[in-house]
């Protein structure tokens, strides 16, 4: 019988990721200029993957595709763990 171990895998976040603000800044513009949910949308592709999520307007498209979801990703969590989550521990 073997036995298994579970282990918590370890992952490190680096600094601000050089980049995906600006993206996520343009695409999101492009996205209310349509009229579209700008967080419904980004959401939408990252989980899904789907670049259709995204409008082509002013190569917004383009642009985040040039960004792994990953990243982007992280740059959300890192963002919101040191806005929110970090503060209301402290506090």
């Amino acid at each position: 019988m073997s036995e298994s171990h579970e282990q918590t895998g370890v992952y490190r976040l680096g600094e601000e990721l050089p980049g995906v603000f600006e993206i996520l800044l343009e695409v999101y513009r492009a996205l209310q200029e349509r009229g579209y949910s700008p967080k419904d949308q980004l959401v939408g592709y990252l989980i899904s993957g789907d670049p259709t999520y995204i409008t082509s307007h002013r190569g917004a498209r383009s642009l985040i595709r040039k960004v792994e979801r990953d990243r982007i990703l992280e740059e959300l969590v890192r963002f919101y763990v040191e806005k929110r989550i970090r503060p209301a521990l402290e506090g």
